[in-house]
């Protein structure tokens, strides 16, 4: 059983139609790389569901949710806008992802202090988001959606305002905390850079035009064989980070 499956879904966008064909097993980490405009993020809040098709089935962990509400899916998204509330400290913006109420259970509270600890953040779970750097508030954003515990994973850029060797230090990061996971989620992360799926990902799907037109190994995506993603990635880049 695949654990994301797109069957011919697709959604308009002003005159052009999308569509997306795609599969994910269950554990795998999928990269999504294309031009702007490409589609790319469309694909992930059509997952997530913030987005309805227009046509086609998405099924995920074997169930057919192409109509379910967010909320009702066994999915965690970290954008790139780390969406934390600002009058909350890191622990509260943490706990929220399994404590929605004000006043939280101790229960909540320790494992939000012990999930900001595997992220690096020890001793700053009393800060606020203002107090914290780009980074941090990136990895408070990371302890909430792996504390969700859910079994799919969204990454919407989250580290593209990034520096590229903090960038490589937070994938580092997602990589480490999935390993420790008895069932690691499967990953489906969306970049405009495309070495960082070299060394993490592993399977790359190239979208243009709304479609997706190759999927692959990260060198076999990335070697520019294909004329499509040689254009995209540029006579003289480089898909190395």
């Amino acid at each position: 059983m695949n654990a994301i499956e797109l069957d011919a879904v697709t959604y308009r966008y002003d005159q052009e139609e999308l569509r997306f064909d795609l599969t994910a097993a269950p554990g795998e980490w999928l990269a999504v790389i294309g031009p702007s405009g490409a589609g790319k993020s469309t694909l992930l809040d059509i997952l997530a569901g913030f987005l309805r098709p227009d046509g086609g089935a998405v099924r995920l962990e074997g169930r057919d949710m192409t109509a379910t509400a967010p909320a009702e899916r066994p999915v965690s998204m970290v954008f790139q806008d780390d969406n934390l509330f600002p009058h909350l400290s890191a622990e509260r913006n943490v706990a929220l992802g399994i404590s929605p109420t004000w006043r939280l259970p101790a229960s909540a509270r320790a494992r939000a202090r012990e999930a900001l600890e595997r992220v690096g953040l020890a001793g700053l779970a009393d800060r606020m988001p203002g107090e914290l750097s780009g980074g941090e508030r990136q990895r408070v954003a990371l302890a909430r959606a792996f504390l969700r515990d859910r079994p799919i994973l969204l990454l919407d850029e989250p580290f593209a305002a990034l520096g590229p060797a903090l960038r490589m230090e937070m994938l580092a990061l997602i990589g480490a905390l999935r390993d420790t996971l008895a069932r690691p989620p499967t990953i489906v992360m969306v970049t405009h850079h495309p070495g960082d799926a070299l060394g993490h990902a592993d399977r790359v799907a190239f979208l243009e035009g709304g479609r997706i037109r190759l999927t692959g190994s990260p060198r076999q995506v990335l070697s520019g064989n294909d004329p499509r993603v040689a254009a995209y990635l540029g006579a003289s880049a480089s898909a190395e980070p």
